[in-house]
């Protein structure tokens, strides 16, 4: 892979200056809250029941480690033009390549089942109606991903993620242990057995999650073709860029790990307070919360847990397409009409479709969403080493790559989940 000249201003831009922090919020505020996703909400809600106050440290951790990893993807994608999977068809052999795209396609199907799930149940469980629920939310979705624009998805997208003040709304209508709440924020406790390293697990899975790394890169490169860019002209980015993505990037990981530490939070004072320990899905997180913080605190909980759904399921979908179609040097994008991406589309249905599948396999749903977290803890590190190397190679990023920080914390994110998945496998 030749190396790539990133030192020019090789994109024609208007901009002289970074832009305010409401303009530049995009691929990075959409990646970070639709991480937050019903699986992610059902993580949380475990860990707060079942622990307490006690993982609340957690949020301190993941956010630098994730906003690093999310960073060196946005970074890959704007330098190179290309999608991570497009970047990794070309640098590494294909056992390689098609790894990869295994490791994020086993997590990502195991994941979209697990959401529509849990949206199906607590739609069922808000309108008191049962029915098939699933299949509707994939039609729905199918629909959003075929027949709108990119940019059309996008607003949609953006104005999505103001569904997860929802949980930080409920925070505040339940009675919380300050005192309690800072001991566990700021002074780390860990307990070495296997049911705690579960949980750490499942919560470092659901914030650096594989599907991310290859959603975000592509984003950036999405943006660029809205613009009618070609991959000549995507290649390298200014300093004003860059600054633009970090922003972007770090505001997105920063509201994404916010909502997390307020689940915890909320079902950590109402829930394990109450001694209602063994809570393992947000559907039964949102029942029990009814009697204890009243039915605002239930219907904003539960309502989340549907709009989260709504933004994380496409993500886990088109992050597949993306990933086969740059693995498969296949013509794709959610900016081209279907006629026009067949195969790309194609991949979007099939993994729509085996996810709702998983629904209706007796698969235990109250299980499958935690567990899915746990899956993508497991299979991150090694997507998580292929992102640090890439990022760090001067053939592929030029002048661009990481900064010591940034390749630091990346390499701190891979030795973290990879020294939690050990502990978990071992105790």
């Amino acid at each position: 892979m030749a190396p790539i000249d990133s030192s020019r201003p090789s994109k024609e831009r208007d901009e002289t200056r970074p832009l305010g922090l409401v303009q530049c919020l995009g691929p990075g505020l959409i990646t970070g809250a639709a991480d937050d996703d019903p699986s992610g909400i059902s993580t949380y809600s475990v860990a707060g029941a079942s622990l307490g106050y006690a993982p609340l440290w957690t949020a301190l951790l993941s956010f630098p480690l994730m906003a690093a990893v999310q960073l060196m993807c946005a970074r890959l994608g704007m330098v190179t033009g290309r999608g991570l999977a497009g970047v990794i068809r070309l640098r590494y052999p294909r056992w390689v390549l098609w790894g990869a795209c295994l490791l994020l396609i086993v997590a990502n199907l195991f994941n979209i089942g697990a959401d529509l799930a849990g949206m199906a149940e607590v739609t069922g469980m808000v309108t008191g109606a049962s029915g098939l629920w699933a299949p509707l939310y994939t039609a729905i979705i199918i629909a959003l991903l075929f027949w709108t624009s990119y940019a059309t998805i996008a607003r949609i997208f953006k104005w999505l993620t103001l569904v997860l003040f929802a949980y930080v709304a409920t925070a505040f209508l339940v009675k919380i242990d300050w005192i309690a709440t800072l001991r566990a924020t700021f002074l780390p406790h860990i307990t070495f057995t296997h049911d705690f390293m579960e949980v750490l697990v499942g919560i470092l899975g659901t914030t650096i999650s594989p599907y991310l790394f290859f959603w975000q890169a592509s984003q950036e490169v999405e943006v660029e073709r809205a613009m009618g860019r070609s991959l000549r002209q995507r290649k390298g980015a200014t300093d004003v860029e860059l600054t633009n993505s970090r922003n972007d990037v770090v505001i997105g990981m920063l509201y994404s790990n916010l909502i997390m530490y307020f689940i915890i939070l909320t079902t950590a004072a109402t829930l394990h307070a109450h001694g209602n320990t063994n809570i393992t899905s947000a559907k039964e997180a949102a029942e029990a919360l009814r009697p204890l913080a009243g039915n605002g605190a239930y219907w904003l909980f539960s309502l989340g847990v549907i709009g989260t759904g709504m933004l994380g399921v496409p993500v886990l979908a088109g992050s597949c397409a993306y990933a086969i179609a740059e693995a498969a040097a296949w013509r794709g994008s959610l900016d081209r009409p279907p006629a026009r991406a067949r195969r790309f589309y194609g991949v979007i249905g099939i993994a729509m479709i085996l996810g709702t599948v998983l629904v209706f396999a007796h698969v235990n749903t109250v299980r499958m969403l935690f567990l899915s977290a746990v899956l993508n803890g497991v299979l991150a590190p090694p997507l998580i080493l292929l992102v640090v190397l890439l990022t760090s190679d001067p053939t592929v990023m030029g002048k661009r790559v990481n900064r010591p920080v940034v390749r630091w914390l990346g390499w701190c994110a891979f030795a973290v989940m990879l020294g939690a998945v050990a502990g978990m496998f071992l105790l």
